[in-house]
């Protein structure tokens, strides 16, 4: 690992995506919840939370940070399920390890609680979208350089949306 200890705690925030792409009729039975292991999104955005509190477990140089915000949301498309983290921490190193463990494990969870389905899905558009603080300063990932996917229109965004309709 490399030794921080000299660099100056400061406020460390990330922001990550990733797009699950599924074909319609997983989009109509995710909209419906009708999979069979119950309701994907909601889970993915657990398990993201819960990845991003381990990430020094899954990436072996990666620092054991305390996390003080973390956020995942799940929006459903017209070709798939969109997803997004932001992370925060006070810390001497970044969080951006964080973020994209999030949405990757959240990416891969609505994988397994789908492929019942369809097995053809695919995980995509894992990146970066920003990052501040810490000596490097910020970084914002060109609007250009997104996947189609990731601006899909959203058809719900939330449990409860989906359950009002």
């Amino acid at each position: 690992m490399v030794d921080v200890s000299a660099k100056p705690i400061t406020t460390r925030t990330a922001a990550a995506q990733a797009f699950v792409t599924m074909p319609p009729v997983v989009v109509r039975a995710v909209r419906k919840l009708k999979t069979p292991k119950g309701d994907p999104l909601e889970v993915a955005r657990i398990a993201g939370v819960a990845a991003a509190k381990r990430t020094a477990e899954w990436i072996p140089l990666c620092h054991p940070l305390q996390l003080t915000h973390i956020d995942v949301t799940a929006r459903l498309c017209q070709n798939g399920v969109s997803l997004r983290s932001t992370v925060a921490a006070a810390a001497q190193t970044g969080v951006e390890m964080e973020a994209l463990v999030a949405v990757s494990a959240a990416a891969l969870t609505v994988y397994d609680m789908c492929k019942a389905l369809d097995k053809s899905m695919q995980i995509t558009d894992i990146a970066l979208l920003e990052k501040t603080g810490g000596k490097s300063g910020e970084y914002r990932r060109a609007v250009n350089a997104l996947h189609a996917n990731v601006g899909a229109k959203s058809i719900k965004s939330t449990k409860s949306a989906r359950r009002a309709k």
